[in-house]
């Protein structure tokens, strides 16, 4: 799946211009929130946010920049789920979720070596991944997703039992982020 696809399916699932009284995100747009949308130069009315921005703003910041097209040559599903993960947690979120599931796979380092949990795509992180499928095969990567949304889960459950507000979003997280096959 292309990042143009995966950028429809996003905006397709956060909508137009919302104003949700428990979003501390405030005004959002096309799912991008106004803090995003200012720190990437829009200076509008958030209700007006032209789509192409948005769409822009997803391309560099949750796929280009965090590297997550380098994970898609190694696997497009994986990648999709990075892309996902990253639009609703950060992509610092995302990329720790999976360097924390390739640690926890790798068979006390017998299949591969730790990598450090930097959130960050690199290197190593990417050869990790590498030598994960080499031993698991594609088939692996089921595992290696449901792993992540494991955590990515948790995380949702975590947010509301902190934030009662939050609990507005949970059912949307966990029926529209966990598990999509679609990708």
């Amino acid at each position: 799946m292309d990042i143009t696809t995966l950028i429809d399916e996003v905006i397709a699932r956060e909508g137009g211009y919302s104003r949700h009284p428990a979003d501390r995100g405030g005004p959002t747009n096309w799912g991008i929130t106004e803090a995003v949308a200012r720190a990437n130069g829009y200076a509008g009315d958030m209700a007006r946010l032209p789509r192409a921005r948005a769409v822009a703003i997803y391309r560099r910041l949750y796929w280009d920049q965090p590297g997550y097209a380098l994970v898609a040559e190694i696997s497009g599903a994986l990648a999709a789920e990075m892309f996902d993960t990253a639009v609703n947690m950060g992509t610092g979120v995302a990329t720790g979720f999976l360097q924390r599931a390739l640690n926890a796979l790798n068979r006390n380092q017998q299949d591969y070596p730790d990598i450090v949990v930097d959130r960050a795509v690199g290197a190593r992180t990417l050869a990790a991944l590498r030598a994960y499928r080499a031993v698991r095969g594609k088939g692996g990567d089921a595992v290696l997703l449901k792993a992540i949304e494991a955590m990515q889960g948790e995380r949702y459950v975590a947010l509301a039992e902190s934030r009662p507000a939050n609990e507005a979003f949970l059912y949307g997280w966990l029926a529209n982020r966990i598990g999509q096959d679609a990708r």
